[in-house]
């Protein structure tokens, strides 16, 4: 599919990759991992891993290969790291990711803003991107926690008064719907970064 203008992501066909590892909660598991490869035009393709472990923990990453291709070492920092947990939501049937932009710190290396009035996280990600999201049958934005103190999260009117924590939330049969959003909010920001994407390729 397109993302962007110069920017596609498709399932890798083939065998279900079997592999072990730690999970987001720091427990030792086995894992099944669904491959997404993400191709831009004259650059190395990239692969995002859906992990499905054994202990019932879910996330995304950004696959380190066995030889990582030659590229700016923000982008090369970010595989295997800064994964994307997804869990059950409150509904049954939903399951949610957090939608944590990433950034480039002084140093080059990739980190995750977690707390963002709506306002902020649509310039971050794209409104117009935010909105393609959330126009997917089932899937929705809202505030992480459910607190009375929190404004409403809407992207006709993104609030700009009081930061707080975004999740996507879609159902559990869309297992396109979270990797479209890691790649959109976890992995594009680098590319722009490095300029392997400019600003205007939307």
């Amino acid at each position: 599919m397109q993302l962007l203008n110069d920017l596609t992501l498709a399932r890798t066909s083939g065998n279900v990759i079997e592999k072990s590892g730690t999970t987001c909660s720091g427990e030792m598991s086995r894992s099944t991992a669904a491959s997404w490869e993400l191709r831009l035009p004259g650059q190395p393709s990239l692969t995002v891993h859906d992990n499905h472990w054994m202990n019932g923990e879910r996330d995304l990453v950004l696959h380190k290969p066995t030889v990582v291709p030659e590229m700016p070492s923000a982008l090369s920092n970010l595989h295997n790291r800064l994964r994307s947990g997804i869990c059950a939501s409150a509904r049954h049937g939903e399951l949610r990711i957090m939608v944590f932009p990433t950034y480039v710190d002084a140093h080059g290396r990739p980190r995750i803003k977690k707390s963002l009035t709506t306002w902020d996280l649509a310039n971050a990600v794209g409104l117009h991107h935010l909105r393609e999201l959330t126009a997917r049958e089932g899937v929705g934005l809202e505030a992480a926690f459910d607190r009375p103190d929190l404004p409403p999260v809407d992207l006709d009117d993104p609030q700009h008064e009081k930061p707080l924590q975004h999740a996507l939330l879609f159902p559990a049969t869309d297992d396109e719907t979270p990797v479209i959003a890691f790649v959109r909010f976890r992995i594009v920001p680098v590319l722009r970064h490095i300029g392997w994407l400019s600003s205007d390729n939307d």
